[in-house]
């Protein structure tokens, strides 16, 4: 396992707003909004798990059409999106379940066996 000693400073860095989750317990449907809300970090970003994976998302830049379902689908928040469109793959956390790219409706993204060294 490696463990990123910088990870705190840089969470630390883009942390967006101080929820008061101190109540989420009691929390019924209505205090919830539509789609997932994740109301504190967890510790993804002091693990790099990508050494897991097997198969390694390829994405053809050319193809995509930014339609974004792939970020959006991606458990692990691995796609990197530059001017609208999946231009890479963080490849530290991405452990290849190939769920971008069955997700992509313009067949962009192509899982490959990844060649460990």
């Amino acid at each position: 396992m490696t463990v990123d000693k910088n990870a705190e400073a840089r969470l630390e860095s883009c942390a967006g707003p101080a929820w008061d989750i101190s109540d989420i317990d009691e929390w019924g449907p209505d205090k919830h909004e539509l789609g997932a809300t994740i109301p504190e970090a967890g510790n993804s970003v002091y693990n790099e798990t990508g050494s897991w994976r097997s198969m390694v998302p390829c994405i053809d830049t050319d193809t995509c059409d930014g339609c974004m379902l792939c970020y959006f689908y991606c458990p692990d928040a691995s796609i990197i999106i530059e001017d609208g469109k999946a231009v890479g793959v963080d490849l530290d956390h991405c452990k290849g379940c190939g769920i971008c790219a069955k997700e992509c409706p313009a067949d962009a993204i192509a899982m490959n066996i990844e060649k460990k060294e």
